[in-house]
């Protein structure tokens, strides 16, 4: 039992809301910088190649350096540390990029920015995933993931209201995100001192000795090939806004507007994906290939309806990705190696889906049909996969 000062001073649920609280204030700041890296950094002099570069390096350094990040977290067992120097450095990044100024920094804090993404996300879903256990997996990160998702809406939009009011001036526009930026942190440091251990939520890994260097499980490796499948299939909001805006459907100016709302449909798919793997358990991830097989036969259409409607489902398919995958990871490794399994996971998730934004975005200049094709027979694999995991999970259960 948590005794002394390390017992935790709110409930399971208290934790996962504020957690939920720091994550949508910090959307805000990143997302709302987001929206608009590609023409900040294109008044400075960058060309469509440099955006790319630098954008794309960006999300490699935000998802495949938790390969060293998670171990490294589980090694020194300070979560709180890891998680809250990550925020620094993002909530730091971007309101100077805001006075940059100069290409190559602008650049530099953009990657910072991403970094700073990497250091905190092993170490925050390890402290998530011990309150989970108290909610229900499905329920806990879903309720954290909707709440995310109400900044990545809140973000985008009040950056397009500065810049609208300021005639594109970029500096007030991102250096106002300093304010939710500070809010990041006092409330960060608030839940530390109110929770300084939260696996004591977990009470079985809190009776139990922690297990030294054990192998991560095979459950887990194989439901890592199973998201690197699904993710091959998946295209990108890029893709996306680019076929949007060249087929003449929408003109540029709505495209930050139909991404609010396919955040919108991420919070709602969140919720629903979670409750629902909750009562059903792995079988649930079935909706995962299902909606990204569907996402290009809509997205990709020349009527405005069908874009909409595919766009809707894209935020709705990412959403059970950010929510009821990383809710399975927790039940499917020890909490010894979870911070581990969370890095190597969202390099997998990374490395794929920058793989499945390259074969949709390519096969999306040649032929509609190739494109609705591929992405068919990837997903029709992945579906195979889910049956495999749900079968490996019950024989396990039953031994």
């Amino acid at each position: 039992m948590a005794t002394g000062d390390d017992a935790p001073r709110l409930s399971a649920w208290g934790f996962i809301a504020r957690f939920g609280v720091v994550s949508l204030l910090a959307d805000v700041v990143y997302e709302g910088a987001r929206s608009i890296t590609g023409p900040l950094l294109g008044s400075l002099g960058a060309t469509g190649f440099v955006v790319g570069l630098v954008t794309g390096a960006g999300e490699a350094a935000a998802l495949g350096l938790r390969l060293i990040s998670g171990p490294l977290t589980d090694l020194s067992g300070r979560f709180w540390a890891w998680a809250i120097s990550g925020y620094l450095l993002t909530v730091l990044s971007v309101p100077l990029l805001g006075v940059a100024g100069v290409l190559w920094v602008a650049c530099a804090l953009v990657i910072a920015e991403r970094i700073g993404k990497a250091v905190r996300s092993p170490a925050k879903d390890t402290l998530l995933s011990h309150a989970t256990a108290v909610t229900g997996r499905g329920r806990g990160f879903a309720v954290h993931e909707a709440l995310d998702q109400i900044g990545a809406i809140i973000g985008p939009l009040m950056v397009a209201a500065i810049l609208a009011l300021t005639d594109t001036g970029y500096t007030p526009a991102l250096t106002v995100l300093a304010i939710p930026g500070v809010a990041v942190l006092l409330l960060l440091l608030r839940i530390r001192r109110l929770v300084p251990d939260p696996a004591h939520y977990e009470s079985a890994a809190a009776a139990t000795p922690r297990p030294g260097r054990v192998a991560l499980p095979w459950s887990f490796r194989l439901y890592c090939v199973f998201t690197a499948v699904c993710m091959f299939g998946a295209t990108t909001y890029g893709v996306l806004s680019l076929h949007m805006v060249r087929a003449g459907v929408l003109g540029t100016t709505a495209v930050p507007l139909v991404y609010a709302a396919a955040m919108a449909a991420d919070a709602a798919a969140a919720l629903a994906s979670g409750w629902l793997y909750d009562r059903i358990g792995p079988k649930t991830l079935l909706l995962l290939p299902i909606s990204t097989a569907l996402v290009p036969v809509l997205a990709f259409a020349n009527g405005l309806a069908p874009v909409l409607g595919g766009a809707l489902l894209w935020g709705a398919t990412v959403g059970v990705q950010e929510s009821t995958l990383r809710a399975v990871v927790a039940d499917l490794v020890p909490a010894a190696r979870r911070a581990t399994a969370y890095g190597t996971f969202a390099a997998v998730l990374g490395a794929a889906t920058a793989a499945g934004g390259a074969i949709t975005g390519s096969l999306s200049d040649t032929s509609y049909s190739a494109l609705v094709g591929t992405v068919a027979a990837i997903e029709g694999a992945a579906v195979v996969l889910v049956v495999a995991l749900a079968v490996a999970g019950h024989r396990t259960t039953h031994r």
